[in-house]
């Protein structure tokens, strides 16, 4: 529901690795588009949206040349912790400088739920991204509802919005 608010406003590029997940927005959404390959993605295509679908680590600046702005709804959460560090690293590399990212950071107790998604906490969204400008927009508890359609059966579940101007 994201990318179709979005693109009401701006043009979107997004970058998934599951291919049903890509099959499936089009046909929920019920939008035309093109498919086409490229050397590391099929990319899908209709007015104002790119869906990339393939490996987000094979994303180029020339990929993003025209993105400023960065939503990340659920993949830095997706990731464990030994990979998350190597994600914002290639986000920097790939963004243009000055790019903003809108990031959405899930906490409950960890030892209560072993992720994907990944409790994320402050501390850490801090350290990823040391260097840039670095805003908590809002704070949703979530818990007992869930997440992404999801339930959780955690004591807590804590959903954050973060905005980061990067340098």
């Amino acid at each position: 529901m994201d990318m179709i608010f979005l693109r009401q406003h701006i043009p979107v590029v997004g970058v998934e690795l599951a291919e049903r997940a890509c099959a499936d927005f089009f046909q929920e959404q019920q939008l035309p588009l093109s498919l086409h390959k490229t050397a590391h993605y099929q990319v899908y295509t209709t007015e104002r949206l790119r869906l990339l679908q393939g490996d987000f680590f094979q994303l180029t600046k020339d990929n993003c040349t025209e993105c400023c702005l960065a939503y990340d709804r659920a993949a830095l959460i997706a990731l464990p912790v030994e990979m998350r560090q190597r994600y914002v690293k290639h986000l920097r590399r790939v963004l243009p400088e000055g790019s903003t990212l809108l990031v959405i950071s899930l906490e409950y107790p960890p030892e209560e739920k072993q992720g994907p998604p990944f409790a994320v906490f402050e501390a850490e969204i801090r350290q990823l991204f040391a260097g840039a400008q670095i805003d908590l927009l809002a704070i949703s508890n979530r818990t007992g509802l869930g997440f992404a359609r999801r339930a959780f059966a955690t004591s807590s579940l804590i959903e954050k919005a973060w905005r980061i101007q990067l340098p």
